[in-house]
């Protein structure tokens, strides 16, 4: 009866419209290549709830957002959440398609999950804070892939 930590409920997440639609396409460009990446992210999109762009809080972590997180592994980071082609470690730029940056979309300030890295190991984070970028709205709407190069990432 220790799996406990395996069937934990994940987070209640809540994804924009508009980060939903690239993500899931995102997701369907790569399944041939990286078929577990996508199948995570598919996975986190569709239990996520979709609302209105201008309906998610601004401490919810969405494409583009810095969000300081706490993981069991260590001190507090801050990365910058975005998409495969913009993603630069060096930069604290994470790409949603590893396995840290699917897990942080859609949560908010407080919310803790745990996820599975590269190598099979479990690992928790909660979430500390989340910044948006500064130009917000119809900036936004025009984010959009910049390739479907997988970056190797935390």
């Amino acid at each position: 009866m220790q799996d406990n930590t395996k069937t934990r409920r994940k987070p209640n997440i809540r994804i924009s419209q508009s980060d939903h639609a690239r993500l899931s396409a995102l997701a369907r460009t790569v399944a041939v290549r990286n078929p577990q990446a996508s199948d995570e992210l598919l996975a986190e999109l569709e239990r996520a709830r979709i609302v209105a762009h201008g309906s998610v809080s601004a401490d919810t972590v969405q494409m583009g957002s810095s969000v300081t997180f706490k993981p069991d592994t260590g001190d507090a980071k801050t990365v910058t959440l975005v998409f495969p082609g913009d993603a630069d470690i060096s930069e604290n730029k994470v790409s949603i398609l590893t396995p840290i940056g699917t897990a942080l979309i859609g949560l908010s300030t407080g919310q803790s999950i745990t996820w599975t890295a590269r190598d099979g190991r479990r690992h928790e984070l909660c979430v500390l804070a989340v910044s948006q970028p500064a130009l917000q709205g119809e900036t936004a709407d025009r984010r959009a892939p910049a390739s479907s190069t997988i970056v190797a990432g935390i």
